[in-house]
């Protein structure tokens, strides 16, 4: 199938910059240095619920209204009062094994409440097994009101101050009515989200009272002509010879070019590499073109691994997991190479991948690292599913669940980063960037990290050792505290192997997480997720309880 392809092409982009310690590498959130990042979040607002039906109820069909006829019987179960009144559909979707899963918002007069949802999941017999989700306990007490004074554009000005955004944004913000538990209160605010790059840049969550216009919170979840397709080659950044899919376009009075655009997977919007150029503005970003459909100069070698890699990670997702690309319908996936100057850093930003060139000293490209590529589109993949929100636990899982797929996807080892450390970094004993088979042989290089530890400042492979920071730090340990529950995955996969502990995961985090999940609810998940693939009592699910057991999550 013929598409259009106009070249050059600028899409907006959003990057990290700067010089990043070791232990932040992969989508590190900018440190707030607002009080409001450190506030927390309401202990009964976000109530864990996980319910396992043993005399399961036999429902004439898996749809959201039996659903709700359950919620409405077993109302001293969830702990929901009113769920028809209280609860909107969110989706509803089969999978593999024949079981419908309908999601749920817990919601105030229509208005979605921040960070609550249920799921229940209906076998292929039209019987619910099981309901898990968070719910908010206050709302029943606490009567609010969701009318706002505020309109939706002075909510945005009002977000676009507080995080100091310039004018040039990567993409239209966008905004949404929510109530918002916080500190002891349930507020209607705007939940705005904008995104930009530059030295700071974000892809930032910001909630406005929408009676006040004051920011009640923030937080950055920066993750960090007809033409036709046709086999190219490329050169690695280690050498590798790489076959590659372009495309082939004409330039005006330029002739024939060739470009890292890929259209030949059916049903996806394409894989497209774009040259970032250094120059820390996306507005100067174009798919990354070559004279020849051989890209073997120096600077190619970035843009060809991101391309090759992406194209890799695509096809585990598609062959693995019947995943159509990060959102499961073919979005296009974009990637963008030589961003920012001696750049140690790769991001997802809720839209695409940007890869850093590295200093030369403690990184080189960044795009060399297949499991680098792996790790920021799994982010993607949990924006379009679980959604984690990117601080404390929930925090934590979103970079566990990208570490993990990370590891399995580039086979070789159980480490992250092996193929992106420069020589020098090497020399000192700096050969990864962290370890789900030994976590603690890595240490946390950056000292106000290291002050939180309760085992001489590396990564923990235990709860005993869990780094109690604030958000405003590494926001709440989301890439220092991944490591407890990584070393849990690589446990169980040692009992059950790589394919297992994928299916595993994979049904973990997109049928049973939800954006508030911690650890223990990622337990609930894994085992679950275990129980519906392979049966209650069978050795999959004693190795998914094994697992935490021996990382302390009970």
């Amino acid at each position: 199938m013929k598409k259009k392809f106009i070249l050059p092409v600028v899409l907006s982009s959003a990057m990290l910059v700067g010089s990043i310690p070791v232990s932040s590498v992969f989508a590190q959130p900018a440190d707030s240095s607002s009080g409001q990042a450190s506030k927390a979040w309401n202990e009964k607002a976000s109530v864990p619920l996980f319910v396992k039906e043993r005399y399961a109820e036999k429902f004439s069909s898996s749809t959201a209204s039996e659903a709700l006829n359950y919620l409405k019987m077993n109302q001293d179960k969830t702990g929901i009062p009113h769920p028809d009144k209280n609860l909107k559909v969110k989706s509803t979707q089969k999978d593999e094994l024949g079981m419908t899963h309908v999601r749920f918002n817990q919601s105030v007069n229509g208005v979605k409440v921040e960070g609550a949802e249920v799921v229940i999941h209906f076998n292929k017999n039209n019987e619910i097994v099981s309901v898990n989700g968070r719910t908010n306990q206050t709302i029943a007490e606490d009567s609010v009101d969701t009318n706002a004074s505020l309109s939706s554009d002075e909510a945005l000005s009002a977000a676009l101050a507080a995080v100091n955004a310039p004018e040039e944004l990567t993409y239209e913000p966008t905004s949404e009515l929510v109530v918002l538990p916080f500190e002891g209160k349930n507020y209607t605010a705007y939940k705005v989200n904008v995104n930009f790059m530059g030295d700071e840049p974000g892809n930032w969550f910001v909630f406005v009272d929408a009676k006040t216009g004051e920011v009640i919170d923030q937080y950055n979840g920066l993750m960090h002509a007809d033409e036709q397709t046709q086999k190219g080659a490329g050169k690695g950044v280690h050498g590798e010879h790489r076959e590659l899919h372009i495309t082939q376009v004409k330039e005006p009075n330029a002739g024939t070019k060739f470009a890292l655009a890929d259209y030949s997977h059916e049903n996806l919007g394409g894989i497209v590499t774009y040259d970032a150029k250094n120059d820390n503005s996306f507005s100067n970003d174009t798919v990354y073109v070559g004279n020849s459909a051989a890209f073997i100069s120096d600077y190619d070698r970035a843009a060809v691994d991101a391309h090759y890699n992406s194209e890799k990670v695509y096809e585990y997702y598609l062959n693995e997991h019947g995943r159509n690309s990060l959102d499961g319908e073919g979005m296009a996936i974009v990637s963008r190479v030589h961003y920012g100057n001696n750049y140690n850093n790769a991001s997802w930003n809720g839209r695409w991948m940007t890869y850093g060139d590295g200093d030369g000293k403690f990184m080189i490209s960044l795009s060399a690292g297949l499991d680098v590529a792996a790790h920021e589109m799994t982010h993607g993949v949990i924006t379009h599913s679980a959604n984690l929100v990117y601080r404390n636990q929930s925090g934590a899982l979103n970079e566990s669940f990208a570490d993990v797929f990370g590891a399995l996807i580039d086979d070789s080892d159980w480490e992250m980063g092996e193929d992106i450390m420069a020589p020098e970094a090497k020399a000192s004993g700096a050969t990864v960037l962290r370890s789900l088979s030994n976590p603690n042989g890595v240490v946390v290089s950056n000292e106000q990290r290291r002050a939180y530890s309760t085992n001489g400042g590396v990564y923990p492979d235990h709860m005993d050792e869990f780094y109690n920071m604030p958000t405003s730090v590494d926001g709440g340990g989301v890439h220092v505290n991944s490591s407890i529950t990584n070393h849990a995955a690589y446990l169980i996969a040692q009992d059950l192997g790589r394919e297992k502990l994928g299916k595993i995961y994979y049904r973990a985090l997109t049928v049973y997480l939800t954006s508030n999940s911690d650890f223990s609810d990622a337990r609930q998940a894994v085992v679950q997720s275990a129980i519906d693939l392979y049966g209650e009592g069978s050795e999959e699910e004693a190795a998914a309880n094994a697992g935490f057991d021996a990382v302390g999550i009970y």
